[in-house]
């Protein structure tokens, strides 16, 4: 058997650790506050994916 021609020897790619804050909803927004509730539902019953979700629409809401 032959030893392989090509090799790779580059250090393994570290990725930056996010410490961002949660999304906050805007005060008085009814949007904002049925996104917030919506969330807090989805980590109450263990739906981190739809609690995530909600978290990016409440950043990316309008009034923000």
């Amino acid at each position: 058997m032959t030893a392989p021609t090509r090799r790779c020897h580059s250090d393994p790619v570290v990725l930056p650790v996010r410490h961002s804050k949660e999304a906050k909803p805007s005060l008085g927004c009814p949007e904002c506050s049925r996104l917030d509730q919506e969330r807090l539902a989805a980590r109450n019953r263990g739906d981190h994916s739809a609690a995530t979700d909600c978290s990016v629409l409440i950043r990316r809401h309008p009034t923000h």
